[in-house]
């Protein structure tokens, strides 16, 4: 037994030896401006896990504002928590800049029933965004279950008086659940678009997640060029509710399916973008952006969705502020407003940049939940996603290895031209549609560690795009 523990202890030492030989060679192979940057990089990541501050400003978001959808009494608090938070941080200077927003409101809670063998189950389910409402005592109807548009399109008049079930489930083999959601999504966005026109009575989608769960997941649909009188209303089901669903239709193709929803859409209503700066020290006309979204749905608390986003981007400010490393650029902190159901806080930004003549050379967005810190996704010319793939030696040592081409995110996207550098944080993804648009987006789902580690890793890319990035003329460490 002595042996035993004597070469147990002999194997982790000699494995630590080689752990610390290794730290020593990545060391002895950066350039002497890279040690420089490494020692930077490490700096940030040790203020962030002693002493940060997003995982507090997250509680305090969801805890006492809550969900933040666009035009509701929530977004509007939001709109002056978020002004407050970055004046306490010391920002150069904070300013509200305003959007009229889409106002959709779900109003009741929504039911949905049928009934089976003389058995009536009830089903999780929730109206999609800017749905109409069903007829005051709901809608009743056969159901017919398609996997696709296409599918739906097929049936053409055979839709007419009928609910369409679209069932088509993530891909599960896809490692990226981003990409398994983008395999699905366009049946619940388009769906009551293609079957409106053949006269369906309404529409029911599964909820967009790879999890079999009891939590419906809302999101945003469109009637398209649909008139008026073809809007048809349209819901969301929990995964579990339509896998049962699906087998209870073939036990008795001629169920019929119950679903009232009262949600309808006022007039646009007046918010927010919420923006703040810390002005360049050496060439204050370009600025960099980092930012998220201050809205949410209405069914949780906004917490993956986006609320970590929006402390993480104050927290690089924050960071750069507590260390003392100043902006070569100006560093601009922006909570966007209305990405959910329209993104008119975006496309207000990259206006207003454009009348003013405003010179963007780069931006970061955070809209993938607080997970575990992987990467970031590139959206630049060649010359400049070669220069961020040349950091991976320095951001890999914290997990970042994936610095791949790609989206970079729906609120910096209209900023995009070639000389412009855009970055999407990545973390892991394969929790993220546990939460996604549910009741279950809440601020205890999200881990503090995890959290705080997505705002360094955030910061590090900052500051590497400050000192390295210039328009036109990238150079390189």
């Amino acid at each position: 037994m002595k042996k035993l523990i004597l070469l147990s202890s002999l194997t982790i030492l000699l494995f630590s030896c080689k752990q610390e030989q290794v730290k020593t060679t990545n060391s002895d192979a950066l350039s002497s401006e890279e040690k420089i940057d490494s020692t930077n990089i490490k700096t940030l990541f040790n203020a962030v896990l002693t002493d940060g501050k997003s995982y507090e400003w997250l509680r305090d978001l969801t805890q006492n504002i809550g969900s933040r959808l666009s035009g509701s009494e929530g977004a509007a608090k939001s709109v002056i928590w978020g002004e407050r938070i970055m004046r306490e941080v010391g920002l150069d200077s904070v300013w509200l800049q305003p959007v009229m927003v889409p106002h959709w409101v779900r109003g009741e809670k929504e039911i949905a029933t049928y009934t089976l063998n003389g058995i009536q189950k009830n089903v999780p389910i929730c109206a999609l965004g800017f749905s109409i409402a069903t007829p005051k005592y709901g809608v009743l109807a056969e159901v017919l279950e398609v996997k696709s548009l296409d599918e739906a399109r097929a049936l053409g008049s055979k839709m007419e008086g009928k609910i369409i079930f679209f069932n088509r489930p993530f891909d599960d083999t896809l490692i990226s659940t981003f990409s398994a959601y983008g395999g699905c999504v366009d049946q619940r966005v388009n769906g009551a678009e293609v079957c409106g026109a053949f006269g369906a009575k309404g529409v029911i989608v599964r909820s967009m997640t790879n999890s079999i769960d009891d939590f419906p997941h809302t999101g945003t649909m469109s009637y398209g060029d649909l008139p008026v009188d073809k809007y048809i209303p349209t819901a969301a089901i929990s995964s579990r509710a339509a896998n049962i669903l699906s087998a209870d239709l073939k036990q008795n193709p001629n169920l019929q399916f119950y679903f009232k929803q009262s949600c309808e859409t006022l007039p646009d209503a007046p918010s927010f973008n919420v923006v703040g700066e810390i002005r360049g020290s050496e060439t204050p006309e370009n600025i960099i952006v980092v930012g998220g979204h201050l809205d949410s749905w209405d069914l949780g608390e906004g917490a993956h969705d986006d609320g970590t986003g929006i402390v993480q981007s104050l927290e690089v400010a924050y960071l750069f502020k507590k260390n003392n490393i100043k902006p070569k650029n100006t560093l601009r902190v922006v909570f966007f407003m209305n990405e959910e159901n329209g993104t008119r806080g975006a496309k207000e930004y990259a206006a207003l940049s454009k009348m003013n003549k405003e010179k963007h050379i780069g931006g970061l967005e955070s809209d993938s939940g607080g997970h575990t810190p992987r990467g970031f996704s590139i959206d630049a010319n060649t010359v400049n996603t070669e220069l961020l793939q040349s950091w991976k030696k320095l951001l890999s040592p914290y997990g970042l290895h994936d610095l791949d081409k790609g989206g970079s995110g729906a609120d910096i996207g209209p900023l995009k031209e070639e000389n412009v550098t855009l970055v999407g944080y990545k973390p892991d993804s394969q929790r993220y549609f546990d939460y996604h648009h549910t009741s279950n987006d809440t601020f205890d789902k999200v881990n503090k560690r995890e959290l705080e580690l997505g705002s360094a890793s955030m910061a590090s890319i900052i500051y590497l795009m400050d000192k390295y990035l210039y328009r036109n003329t990238p150079v390189k460490p």
